[in-house]
């Protein structure tokens, strides 16, 4: 193998060299549990629910819609903290990995508190905008006042989670969202159909037992960072402000945000065509999700994981590393999350029986399961492009080159998803058909591209460790 650098000596507990020598799957098999356990934190409410109230299935999925791309605000800097960490371990440099942390967490803090305020005091706006029923809202509303009153606490917990994995402990996060899901599925089995039903709180009470959860887990995720991460949190790495590793921070994190946040926007626009095709698509939307959320979960861990090399080889100057492994991993996540979305084709109207099982009108339940069945045949192509973006955007992410990814996103999601998705669906009456088509085109046309990108080796001298300017930093004492 050529490289373009020899590595430098690393003298950081658990170094570069530790995280270029570890296997894929030791770092991908934690974060693929993890990312099974957050998926089944949102899901758990909805799944929970559609036993007890089909409509307020929809208001929590139209409520998840928002919270869902709001987060999206604290991804610019915990992004970017995941990319620059990983790249300064990966070059030995620790001087600076303390205050990046610090920085990361109380940024994230201060913003999020100001969003729990503006979902506390807005929800109903909010649900207005995307069009949701009349009959939906007190569910939703009440669903978001709480969740998103106490949203401060995932911004903080994600930052953390970033912090992990970048140090290659990608277990911590697991462990987390473990703990989350036996504490949330316990509180809304309470709330709904143990000794608190009586209270009749039913979303409402959903909502306590995910934000008690998250609260937990923050205290967890606190706990293990001290114990654990080699460096420290302190407020005197931010006197004075660190303005240099800030700019660099927002530099990386919001074109990297970028094509998360448009990807958001455009199904905040996709959910608005939904909601004036009815219940039937509604609800088959929001368990079409659930089942295509099983099929990119390989595809998410492994490119997670590979990014965490990634940030490491480019750090340590080492592209071609990072070249192959990429190739590796991408043709690996194809085959398996194609494979996965065409058994969920195969299975989906037994799934989706068991979605609608409860329902009081068997027409909407035929209705769903009919729809259900065509619109995860439609999932196999979509999951074709996808892979291919998890996998190459991620890493070039982690390389350093966070602009492309984000302009590429725009264009093809409003291009397609949006406007062809629109045309499709409400003026040629397809109705989540052709809005599936849509997303299906946008998700294969990104992919192409970022693949071309990715062999042309434009990312390669991104790196962002010598472009950061060196500051005088206080001693702070573990």
């Amino acid at each position: 193998m050529t490289k373009t650098s020899n590595r430098p000596e690393n003298s950081i507990k658990g170094g570069s060299d530790d995280i270029l020598n570890t296997s894929i799957f030791k770092l991908a098999w934690p974060i693929f549990v993890q990312a099974l356990l957050s998926m089944c934190l949102g899901y758990a409410d909805t799944l929970m629910l559609s036993g007890y109230d089909q409509t307020a299935v929809g208001a929590i999925g139209n409520a998840n819609q928002i919270l869902g791309f709001l987060t999206l605000a604290f991804t610019i800097i915990s992004s970017a903290s995941g990319v620059i960490v990983s790249q300064y371990l990966g070059a030995g440099k620790k001087d600076k990995i303390g205050q990046i942390y610090t920085l990361c967490i109380a940024f994230n803090l201060v913003l999020s508190l100001f969003i729990s305020l503006l979902i506390f005091f807005g929800s109903e706006a909010l649900l207005h905008l995307i069009n949701t029923p009349d009959v939906m809202l007190p569910n939703a509303r009440g669903y978001m006042r709480i969740v998103g009153g106490f949203i401060f606490t995932q911004a903080v917990l994600d930052t953390f989670s970033r912090i992990f994995q970048s140090n290659g402990k990608t277990i911590f996060g697991m462990v987390i969202s473990l703990g989350m899901n036996i504490l949330n599925v316990g509180g809304n089995y309470m709330f709904l159909y143990g000794p608190l039903k009586n209270l009749g709180l039913g979303a409402s009470g959903v909502a306590v037992s995910t934000t008690v959860s998250r609260i937990v887990a923050l205290i967890v995720a606190f706990v293990l960072f001290s114990l654990f991460i080699d460096g420290n949190l302190s407020i005197r790495y931010l006197k004075p402000f660190p303005t240099n590793v800030l700019k660099t921070l927002l530099r990386l994190g919001i074109p990297t945000a970028g094509e998360n946040i448009s990807y958001n926007v455009s199904q905040l626009f996709v959910t608005s065509f939904v909601n004036t095709l009815g219940i039937v698509a509604i609800n088959t939307k929001i368990y079409a999700n659930i089942l295509s959320n099983f099929a990119y979960l390989y595809s998410i861990s492994v490119a997670m994981a590979t990014t965490i090399i990634v940030g490491h080889a480019v750090g340590a100057g080492d592209y071609d590393f990072a070249y192959k492994r990429v190739n590796k991993t991408m043709r690996g996540a194809l085959i398996v999350s194609v494979c996965i979305a065409c058994v969920n084709f195969l299975i989906s109207p037994i799934t989706f029986s068991l979605f609608t099982g409860n329902s009081d009108v068997s027409d909407i339940r035929t209705q769903i399961v009919s729809l259900g069945s065509q619109i995860m045949f439609i999932a196999i192509f979509l999951e074709m492009g996808r892979t291919s973006n998890l996998v190459i955007i991620n890493s070039l992410k982690a390389a350093g080159d966070v602009k492309f990814p984000t302009y590429l996103g725009i264009a093809s999601m409003w291009g397609c998803s949006v406007v062809v998705g629109y045309i499709l669906g409400i003026v040629c009456g397809l109705g989540l058909r052709g809005i599936w088509i849509a997303m299906a085109a946008d998700e294969i046309i990104r992919g192409i591209v970022v693949a071309i990108r990715w062999r042309r080796g434009t990312w390669r001298g991104k790196c962002v460790v010598d472009d950061e300017p060196a500051a005088e930093l206080p001693t702070v004492e573990g």
